[in-house]
């Protein structure tokens, strides 16, 4: 093969379509879009990557496409491209054939990625006169694309479908999920091996969890700050392989180690759900390397300032935000889902930052072509599509604005539960509104409580034990000087900062994560666990942990908190067992309403809520019933009490049963009760009925 190689001078013509490298059994085609490169090299290397074998110009060039035909290539073959056009950073232009190029559509990557002057494309120390081209060739420091043919077995696999009602998500990283787990076996420790092993996925089904919600497995890169301060992106939100399964979670190969963890988790019955990042790339702003798209076409595939095409506009904080209003970027991503779907089999999307990848020419648009484009698509329209429903940009909030077909993170549910438990602030109202699913967000064009995605804590803040143990983030070991991550967290020490032997403090901490969680699981929407929390894992207080990859992200599981664990599992199978807290359409609160009122809200004398109690009560103490629907099913009260002292609730007529009392845990009385209950100082209980009730 390396001699034919050599000898090879041209290629055949080929074809413009599937962009990437393709292998159809006789030979290789190589298309790649670029609308402004006025030559675009193939180049071709030896199997490690190191050796540069052939270089070859593609000889077609079709409706903006570049293409030739490799007569007799085989998978495997390792290559790059370099791009040749105007290097005029005043009209968005940054070819530089100096640099090789990834292929957008690469499905893997061969060699290693080292940082180096040598990627950047002006001259060093001349980032602000990039037209000073940088002569130094970065082949041997960067990745290069590997044509991939595909031979998995899938054998029966099914996707598991679960419905977003029935939905549980667990945010989770794939190598801090098993790193210090000591059932999984130590060769599959941090890898998705380790994900798909019988002690990891024990966890998962103890849990009840339906979807595992995986933090950014597209192949990135550590910034190269990062990397000089002797750290890396643990999250890996910088990406530069858009087909591609990170290598950092495989030990041989990483798509078929990919495809395996898939399998596995469907036959358990899990769904894997991507944390995508098309919003940016790992290239950064006009001080950042040429590895990709911006030696491909500058102009195309990024937003760049009006007026002042040298800069990108910075909708992500990143330095750099993809431009979907082009057709071909809009393409290139739309291929990248759809590649993740049918041939990795995942079953949803998180999109970091995906007011970005909606922005037209005025801002976010609930029209633009992304969103059309995956309304329409009978591939991923199917499939769970969640949104980060914000950027940085002007008018970047854009909670409860997406499309029907779309959940959201609804971070407006994360702080009124905060508010209302840990910092006693707020208004009981908004309170209300949050844990029966944000019908003021989300209640139009037909969209359901399942739009709201409901979290106490994400990847992205203090975890549940942290958010109770420390009043300020304690990030120094970012390298910031605490100068990253929120400010603002509405959490609260309880009384001491950081770790404790006070028995009082630890008490009420764990009192509070219990209420916290069971507040997750029985709200209308669909709730989403960060991993760890039901561990009890704590990061020592730093609230933007991305650069951390050591034992503070890893999750700790031999300091597991066992009660806690079964905590979780328990409100999970209260929650699976109660139609009521799984509703698909908007609770009714009119009495008038066709089948009755689904919910009551009660004060602490077991009187309806009116108008006026709503506005006028400093009362943080709640009840709310929500009677049978369903035959064979009972009517359930959450009585709920946020006040410093304990409260007395006076309960519905009838007789009630305690299911769940998050301040007695895991204690419950065994005698019906029915005049009063004593709720304990910040908890909650869940109580049903001993018959059924018809009314209220």
């Amino acid at each position: 093969m390396t001699q034919n190689i050599l000898s090879i001078s041209f290629l055949d013509s080929g074809c413009p379509w599937p962009l990437g490298a393709t292998f159809d059994g006789h030979g290789i085609n190589f298309a790649v879009f670029s609308a402004h490169a006025e030559q675009i090299q193939l180049c071709i290397f030896d199997e490690t990557g190191r050796k540069e074998l052939a270089r070859i110009s593609l000889p077609e060039y079709t409706d903006q496409i570049w293409h030739g035909y490799l007569p007799g290539g085989q998978p495997g073959l390792v290559y790059g491209y370099r791009a040749f056009g105007p290097n005029d950073p005043d009209r968005g232009h940054r070819f530089n054939p100096h640099k090789l190029l990834i292929d957008p559509y690469a499905k893997q990557l061969a060699g290693l990625f080292h940082w180096s002057p040598a990627h950047f494309g002006f001259e060093p120390n001349a980032a602000e006169q990039p037209e000073l081209l940088n002569k130094q060739d970065n082949a041997r420091e960067t990745y290069k694309a590997v044509v991939f043919h595909d031979a998995f077995d899938w054998g029966d696999d099914q996707p598991p479908a679960t419905p977003l009602a029935d939905s549980v998500l667990y945010e989770t990283h794939v190598k801090g999920f098993t790193m210090r787990h000591p059932g999984v076996p130590e060769a599959l420790r941090g890898t998705y091996a380790g994900v798909a092993s019988d002690a990891a996925i024990a966890h998962l089904k103890r849990l009840g969890v339906t979807a595992v919600s995986l933090l950014p497995v597209h192949q990135s890169i550590p910034e190269q700050r990062l990397v000089e301060r002797g750290l890396t992106n643990y999250w890996g939100y910088n990406t530069i392989g858009f087909f591609v399964p990170d290598r950092r979670f495989a030990n041989e190969d990483p798509v078929l180690e990919f495809k395996f963890m898939v399998k596995r988790l469907h036959a358990a019955g899990i769904e894997v759900i991507l944390d995508v990042v098309y919003n940016h790339t790992a290239e950064s702003d006009h001080t950042g390397p040429t590895l990709s798209l911006r030696g491909l076409d500058n102009t195309t595939y990024y937003h760049l300032r009006t007026g002042h095409p040298r800069f990108y506009e910075n909708f992500t904080g990143t330095g750099n935000s993809v431009n979907l209003q082009h057709p071909r970027v809009l393409q290139w991503v739309m291929d990248s889902l759809r590649y993740w779907v049918t041939e990795m089999r995942v079953d949803g999307f998180r999109f970091d930052l995906a007011v970005t990848l909606a922005r037209g020419k005025t801002g976010y648009e609930a029209h633009c072509g992304f969103l059309d484009c995956l309304r329409q698509d009978p591939i991923l329209s199917r499939v769970k599509l969640i949104a980060e429903p914000w950027d940085i940009g002007i008018d970047g909030y854009q909670l409860g604005r997406f499309p029907p077909g779309w959940s959201e993170w609804n971070d407006r549910f994360r702080d009124a539960s905060r508010a209302f438990w840990v910092r006693q602030t707020g208004y009981l109202g908004e309170f209300a509104a949050r844990i029966t699913g944000s019908s003021d967000l989300f209640k139009h064009a037909g969209r359901q409580p399942q739009a709201s995605v409901n979290y106490i804590t994400a990847h992205d803040g203090f975890t549940l034990h942290d958010l109770l143990s420390y009043n300020a983030k304690h990030n120094k070991a970012n390298g910031e000087d605490d100068r990253d991550g929120s400010s603002d967290n509405k959490s609260w020490n309880c009384g001491t900062e950081g770790p404790t032997k006070l028995l009082a403090i630890n008490a009420l901490r764990t009192r509070l994560k219990r209420t916290l969680l069971a507040t997750l699981f029985i709200s209308q929407g669909i709730p989403m666990l960060l991993a760890g929390d039901e561990l009890s894992h704590t990061q020592l207080g730093n609230n933007n942990a991305y650069c951390q990859d050591n034992s503070a992200s890893w999750l700790p599981w031999d300091e597991a908190d066992e009660s806690l664990i079964a905590f979780v599992a328990e409100m999970i199978a209260l929650r699976n067992h109660y139609p009521q807290l799984r509703a698909t359409h908007w609770l009714r609160t009119d009495p008038e309403a066709s089948g009755g009122k689904d919910i009551t809200w009660l004060s602490p004398d077991g009187v309806e809520m009116t108008r006026e109690r709503w506005e006028e009560s400093s009362e943080r103490v709640l009840g709310m019933f929500l009677p049978a629907r369903k035959p064979g099913t009972l009517d359930i009260l959450v009585v709920m009490n946020a006040e410093a002292s304990d409260w007395s609730f006076s309960l519905p007529n009838g007789k009630w049963r305690v299911v769940l009392d998050t301040g007695r845990y895991p204690e419950k009385p065994i005698d019906a009760i029915e005049v009063a209950f004593s709720l304990k100082s910040r908890t909650l209980a869940l109580l049903e009925s001993v018959d059924v009730l018809t009314s209220q």
